[in-house]
């Protein structure tokens, strides 16, 4: 099914109003993969801000100049959550001006939504938190630091649900990746503990999206080799055309500890080669096309 077209609108921080284009997952499976996400996560597993890390030793002086360089630049990128969240709310609306159908599929995914704007919030709660905790910033000065950052507009150039997923599989895992291996290097076992509630979060939501993409593959494959294609022939890391300096800060965090986003395109062919039993030329060419565009030596982000 295709999601139905709507009005063009605006608003602080917003996109044009563009519900994606399908086909659709039918609801169900949506509803299974949700499923699967919140039992992944039992209550005893989860940690929070307040109570789970030890504020109180944090100390950014034991810290180099490039991890606390790359803290304050992932910090910008993950407080940019209200811009990411406003993409899904614009591409998959519960409202009136979408079919019943869609409105099934929607609010099926937006149970995952949900629970991942949270997850991905107290993420940069936590890393605000541990700016002012270690001495690293002062609340008001980095409050109006992420504010300059956070006014800004965010979007993506996918039309297709599957695009837009395929984008966060890919970003969810890169960003997962980075953590880990900045976590690491890192001197402060406070910002440690940080990293690795991070990183397990990142992973939850990576297979999450990982399984809903399988899920695509197996069902329409060829009509959604395209718009995967798409997003691996554009990709670029959130933020990259708004932050100022972007690419001097991305490749100093880069050679704090590894990161190349094609780093997550390998898992990306794993779940083409997992979700596809019969193989068409237009699904061996997406795996080609993705197998190429890995680099072999560290990059920076894009």
């Amino acid at each position: 099914m295709r999601a139905v077209n709507a009005s063009t609108g605006t608003g602080p921080g917003s996109g044009p109003v563009r519900p994606a284009l399908g086909p659709l997952l039918p609801a169900a499976d949506i509803a299974d993969v949700a499923e699967a996400f919140h039992r992944a996560a039992p209550s005893a597993r989860r940690w929070d801000v307040e109570s789970s890390i030890a504020w109180e030793v944090a100390d950014a002086g034991r810290l180099t100049d490039g991890q606390a360089s790359a803290v304050q630049f992932i910090t910008l990128i993950e407080d940019h959550l209200p811009g990411y969240i406003g993409v899904y709310e614009r591409a998959f609306p519960l409202d009136e001006d979408v079919d019943l159908e869609t409105f099934i599929h929607n609010r099926e995914l937006y149970h995952f939504t949900i629970r991942w704007g949270f997850e991905e919030d107290t993420h940069a709660r936590a890393l605000f938190r541990y700016q002012v905790a270690s001495g690293l910033a002062d609340p008001a000065s980095l409050r109006r630091e992420l504010a300059v950052e956070g006014r800004k507009p965010f979007e993506l150039p996918h039309d297709h649900a599957v695009s837009l997923l395929a984008y966060a599989l890919v970003q969810e895992k890169a960003t997962q990746i980075y953590y880990q291996q900045l976590r690491a290097v890192v001197g402060d076992p406070v910002l440690a503990d940080v990293l690795g509630y991070l990183a397990r979060d990142e992973a939850r939501h990576f297979a999450f999206l990982a399984d809903v993409v399988e899920r695509y593959l197996r069902l329409y494959g060829d009509a959604v080799v395209e718009p995967i294609r798409e997003v691996v022939a554009q990709f670029r890391m959130p933020l990259a055309d708004t932050i100022r300096g972007y690419w001097r800060w991305a490749l100093r965090i880069a050679d704090t500890a590894r990161y190349d986003h094609t780093d997550a395109y390998g898992h990306l062919i794993r779940i083409v080669n997992h979700a596809v039993d019969a193989r068409t030329d237009r699904v061996d060419e997406l795996v080609r096309f993705v197998d190429a565009c890995r680099s072999t030596t560290a990059g920076a982000p894009s």
